[in-house]
């Protein structure tokens, strides 16, 4: 039986091993998904060499940049993004990164965009914030970070008034802010500037509805929550484990 899996911290809410162990079911393939749980990148090591029937892992926060260290080669768009959310155990049991959360975001998000004159506020500067940013490149957006601790060509939250709202009106929070059971979390972000041109995307998808959105939704901002990006990569996931 082939093994795949999912490498994180306090991942037991997992959107992959329901998704993988549901679709195994339902087409009769016979491999297993479960969470590597580890409390810090130092034991992905363990992880490999205790498993000898691992095909692939999807990787989530807080690892996708580090575990990168710990690869063999990375695709050229993971190596672009400088994030890795899929690992693929090859034959010689060598080790390739991909980034198919920018596959992911790319999909769903195009059928929102009506026009070609948007610009973008990433809320956070993680590793799914980086998958975000290199899809926009793609898609011609230009995008702005905000950040606690702003780097260069960066903005704080404290930074963020009317008319840089009135400017960027997509925003996207790649923070774990407003995850369950933290559900009343949400972005310090002024709401209130928001308006039915903006467009609200949360990458967290449970809570279906996050603070996030509530508070971008009563302000007459599109909503929508990060399940059907989730949904896209780990399908691009399956396709690269299998190629």
């Amino acid at each position: 039986m082939k093994l795949f899996g999912l490498l994180g911290k306090n991942i037991d809410y997992s959107f992959s091993r329901s998704y993988f162990s549901e679709k195994f079911r339902k087409e009769a393939i016979n491999a297993e998904y479960r969470n590597f749980d580890i409390a810090e990148i130092g034991q992905f090591e363990s992880v490999i060499q205790q498993n000898e029937d691992l095909k692939g892992l999807n990787v989530t926060i807080p690892y996708k940049q580090s575990v990168m260290d710990y690869l063999d080669r990375l695709d050229e768009n993971a190596e672009a993004i400088g994030a890795v959310n899929t690992v693929k155990i090859e034959e010689d049991k060598s080790l390739t990164g991909y980034n198919t959360d920018y596959v992911g975001f790319t999909a769903a998000i195009k059928p929102m965009l009506k026009n070609g004159n948007y610009r973008a506020l990433i809320l956070g500067t993680g590793g799914a914030s980086k998958a975000v940013a290199f899809a926009f490149q793609k898609l011609g957006i230009k995008y702005l970070y905000v950040s606690r601790k702003p780097g260069p060509d960066q903005v704080s939250y404290q930074d963020l008034n009317e008319e840089i709202l009135q400017k960027y009106k997509i925003i996207i929070n790649t923070t774990p802010l407003g995850t369950f059971p933290n559900t009343e979390d949400h972005p310090d972000i002024p709401y209130h500037y928001l308006t039915q041109d903006h467009l609200a995307y949360d990458l967290i998808y449970n809570p279906s509805t996050t603070k996030f959105m509530e508070l971008a939704a009563k302000n007459g901002a599109s909503t929508s929550n990060g399940l059907q990006m989730l949904q896209l990569q780990a399908e691009k996931a399956w396709e690269i484990w299998n190629i």
